[in-house]
């Protein structure tokens, strides 16, 4: 089947049009250098002819509050537009596992937002949630850094590698709508600070982590199991270790 993968030459998307193609589907990257914007819908409607999936893994270039709710929306509202005029039977969303916990987020309010545009539609419909990316451990550091500390909050993380990530995206993109949320996760479970610390300590980062209750992540007060997927998630194979060894 046509399969066109919208943000197909990112991290995640780039890996999932390998996987399709792989087994045999036609794969079509969809980005701004591949001709196809989002946000003006330049390019949506040639690329979308004779689609049957759409997978939507883009992300906006700004995390202003503003400026992410305006392009989850004008995006995934054009995207929509698009694949019901070429009778697409099958929307793909890669999200966040706890996204609507993290509310007080300017971020997660416009993946709420996407969600939504997403589940009033008339196309049929998945959303995979999947928890923060082992390759996140550097930039949510960043995020959380005071001078050379970073302050993080007590709270668990289930890091899963954007291989796994992207073999459920595609395994989700090929099977039948769901018309729900499914989630997928890494295969262990840890403290947020220990994640962070070993991900810096790797990079040989000399920065401390600490742990600190009034800390917030992305704005956003977290409850020890925020972060967390539910009993039902599917678990990636790649642990958080094997992941690190990969990158030596």
């Amino acid at each position: 089947m046509k399969v066109v993968v919208i943000g197909g030459t990112g991290l995640i998307g780039s890996k999932v049009v390998a996987r399709l193609r792989e087994h045999g589907h036609e794969a079509v990257a969809a980005a701004p250098s591949t001709g196809v914007n989002t946000l003006t819908g330049e390019g949506l409607a040639d690329v979308l002819e004779g689609a049957s999936v759409v997978v939507d893994v883009s992300n906006s270039p700004s995390f202003e509050d503003q400026a992410v709710m305006d392009f989850f929306r004008t995006s995934t509202a054009n995207v929509l537009k698009a694949e019901s005029e070429a009778g697409v039977t099958h929307h793909v969303a890669l999200s966040v596992v706890g996204t609507e916990r993290l509310q007080e987020s300017g971020y997660f309010r416009a993946k709420q937002a996407q969600e939504e545009l997403i589940k009033a539609s008339d196309i049929p419909y998945s959303i995979v949630h999947a928890t923060q990316f082992c390759e996140f451990a550097k930039g949510l550091a960043d995020g959380m850094t005071y001078g050379d500390t970073v302050r993080v909050p007590a709270a668990r993380i289930q890091p899963i590698a954007s291989d796994d990530v992207a073999a459920a995206v595609g395994r989700t993109s090929v099977g039948a709508p769901v018309n729900g949320v499914v989630e997928v996760a890494g295969p262990e479970a840890f403290q947020l600070a220990d994640f962070i610390r070993t991900g810096l300590a790797a990079l040989d980062d000399p920065r401390e982590v600490v742990t600190d209750p009034q800390a917030r992540y992305w704005g956003a007060e977290l409850q020890e199991a925020t972060l967390l997927p539910g009993p039902d998630a599917q678990i990636g194979k790649i642990t958080f270790a094997d992941w690190l060894a990969q990158q030596k």
